[in-house]
């Protein structure tokens, strides 16, 4: 980006992911928003496998003009096997559009040193961005203690504090490595979790989709082929007649934090039990700063909040209109 875009940016992002139709458009609206400077990306095992999450990344990134490296980070949860989402995602986890063949390579070294590296390059400055499972996150924590005090903020896409999607109390990138999610919650860094109490506020009609695909542009129309095929594998699957894109809501909180309202809250990650393994426990009357209120996005500081955590904040609604309106807009600058 150059010139006023480039004065704009407010948010320097690494995003961790593992695309997955959601991941690949919350890769697109990034690259399409002057308000996120995103300066890498990692990938881990989810949706699909790492060598399809990683493929799907750089294929995405060639069909956004992005030049940012791409590192492959870990291939499965840190203690149990590895469930994914082809029912949703598709073999490929990007089934549904003419697939983008790369024009780079994978970048050399693992995910985790990505994203210590970026944080570490500018302490205080770097926001954290996940929206796969938390092991790569989790890892990076463990072999780089520094970057939990110089994290600006973790915002992820995961948890929820209703009902889950692959169980009645787990949502699936918490499921998929709940020791991971506990490493990084456990963590003093500030932390905003986006979950499916939002991201099911989020949800893309059939008249969205005409309208991306309306924009006349080869991102327009891969878009428009993902959400197509998402909808009718989220409809199969869950019977909602409009597929929520959980992951897009991350850079649109960072991009336009005034679409969402938080509260601050504890968020601890239930690792034994038998129906509840990978429920996020959400409790917004005993957290950090609880009692403080709603607020519209947040401006969370490394060194903010009280207690032995840092700040805890749990989004609890979007404008779902101006959520949309900022995803379309960020794919037309595309």
């Amino acid at each position: 980006m150059a010139g006023d875009e480039e004065d704009r940016l407010t948010r320097r992002i690494v995003l961790d992911c593992d695309p997955g139709h959601d991941d690949a458009i919350a890769i697109l609206v990034a690259a399409g928003s002057p308000e996120v400077d995103l300066v890498g990306i990692g990938t881990v095992a989810g949706n699909q496998t790492l060598d399809k999450t990683t493929r799907n990344a750089l294929a995405v990134a060639t069909l956004a003009g992005l030049d940012v490296p791409v590192h492959a980070g870990c291939a499965r949860p840190i203690l149990r096997s590895l469930t994914n989402a082809a029912s949703i995602h598709g073999e490929t986890g990007l089934d549904g559009p003419t697939p983008i063949e790369p024009d780079r390579e994978v970048a050399r070294g693992h995910a985790a040193h990505l994203i210590a590296e970026a944080v570490l390059a500018r302490p205080g400055e770097t926001t954290i961005v996940a929206t796969g499972p938390l092991t790569n996150l989790a890892l990076a924590a463990r072999l780089e203690p520094a970057i939990v005090s110089a994290t600006r903020e973790v915002v992820v896409m995961g948890g929820a504090y209703g009902r889950g999607n692959v169980t009645p109390a787990a949502e699936f990138n918490i499921h998929v490595d709940p020791e991971a999610a506990a490493v990084v919650l456990g963590e003093p860094w500030p932390v905003t979790m986006i979950g499916l109490d939002v991201t099911h506020q989020a949800l893309c009609s059939a008249a969205t989709r005409r309208r991306i695909a309306g924009l006349g542009s080869t991102v327009g129309d891969f878009v428009a082929a993902l959400l197509d095929y998402y909808a009718g594998t989220n409809r199969r699957r869950s019977g909602m007649p409009d597929p929520p894109v959980h992951d897009v809501c991350t850079i649109a909180y960072l991009a336009a934090p005034g679409l969402f309202e938080t509260r601050p809250a504890s968020v601890e990650v239930e690792l034994h039990g038998t129906l509840s393994a990978g429920m996020t426990v959400v409790d917004f009357d005993h957290g950090p700063d609880a009692g403080s209120g709603s607020e519209h996005g947040s401006d969370l500081a490394p060194d903010s909040g009280s207690g032995a955590l840092g700040p805890r904040r749990v989004a609890t609604s979007i404008d779902s209109p101006g959520f949309w309106a900022l995803v379309v807009e960020a794919l037309a600058r595309l």
